[in-house]
């Protein structure tokens, strides 16, 4: 504590800043990251940034993301406090995340002093996006708000919940608790499963045409998988129908010879009578006339078999 009384308060240029700790962080896609370049840009640093010195230069213990989004815009000095321990847990262990309950009354007495535009801008959001946000709790019973405060559930989660109605939410709530699941994606599934009657009135026609929407994909999709699959036992059944045919003309020719149609009878009598069967199957048994029939190419046979004899 005796450090903390003596820290001492000074802007310190971005090119003396030394990173405590390289961090694997990708700042394209980082929300916080986005929100703190975001607010930067707007307003500048509110928060100084915590160095101690080394050297002649300065390890950031605390303030990275700051760093960062610094250098992105080119500023070239940050106010900084400079702390004379270097040992970053102290200031680590004394960040608390807001909850999001907590960013939601933050947000809604912002708004009372402040366009939704202005507070879009600094935290690189969308102003409908905030109007959305301060709606969102008109919806949510109790027990769900007590839920997100305690970050159980997301707030996409609790945006996907408020689709319900409260004793819907309940349910719903009540059967992650069960599960131990609190994931969006569990969450969309229970919502997906409600009853019509269960519904928000205030967004049951958009999900109900969001419903819609989804189940005439998923229809177009089951349709393709059927043409597919229509399409591959089609070509499956004419190759099968095809090769039925050579192998009845095939057979045919075979027992044309008196020899060999005797040397069969006598020796493999069970294979004969199948061979028989096969002979004497019509074309339309075969599906010649639904597939177009196939001959061989060399000749024609002229002489069917029938109950072994040569007609």
């Amino acid at each position: 504590m005796e450090a903390f009384r003596h820290m001492q308060r000074k802007d310190i240029k971005i090119k003396e800043l030394i990173p405590l700790n390289t961090r694997n962080i990708n700042l394209e896609t980082n929300n916080k990251f986005k929100k703190i370049l975001s607010s930067i840009r707007v307003v500048g640093i509110l928060e100084p940034l915590i160095v101690y010195p080394e050297g002649k230069g300065y390890i950031i213990l605390d303030g990275y993301l700051r760093y960062k989004a610094c250098q992105i815009l080119e500023i070239e000095e940050a106010p900084c406090f400079i702390y004379y321990e270097k040992e970053a847990y102290t200031f680590n262990r004394m960040v608390n995340s807001l909850s999001a309950v907590q960013e939601n009354k933050m947000l809604k007495k912002a708004l009372n002093e402040v366009k939704p535009e202005v507070i879009a801008q600094v935290f690189g959001m969308k102003a409908s996006s905030i109007s959305i946000d301060k709606r969102l709790f008109n919806y949510l019973d109790p027990e769900v708000i007590k839920v997100l405060d305690e970050e159980k559930i997301s707030k996409k989660c609790a945006r996907e919940l408020s689709k319900v109605n409260t004793k819907r939410q309940i349910e719903i709530i009540n059967e992650m608790k069960k599960t131990g699941d609190f994931s969006l994606s569990f969450a969309k599934a229970l919502v997906l499963k409600t009853p019509t009657n269960q519904l928000n009135p205030k967004k049951r026609q958009a999900i109900l045409r969001m419903n819609e929407r989804s189940k005439k994909n998923n229809l177009v999709k089951e349709l393709q998988e059927a043409e597919k699959s229509c399409d591959f036992y089609s070509n499956l059944y004419r190759q099968y129908s095809t090769d039925l045919v050579k192998l009845c003309i095939y057979i045919r020719r075979l027992l044309d010879n008196h020899n060999i149609k005797s040397y069969i009878h006598k020796n493999y009598p069970e294979i004969f009578k199948n061979f028989e069967k096969i002979a004497c199957l019509s074309s339309s048994q075969i599906g010649d006339k639904e597939e177009g029939k196939v001959t061989d190419s060399h000749t024609e046979p002229s002489k069917r078999v029938v109950s072994g004899n040569i007609q």
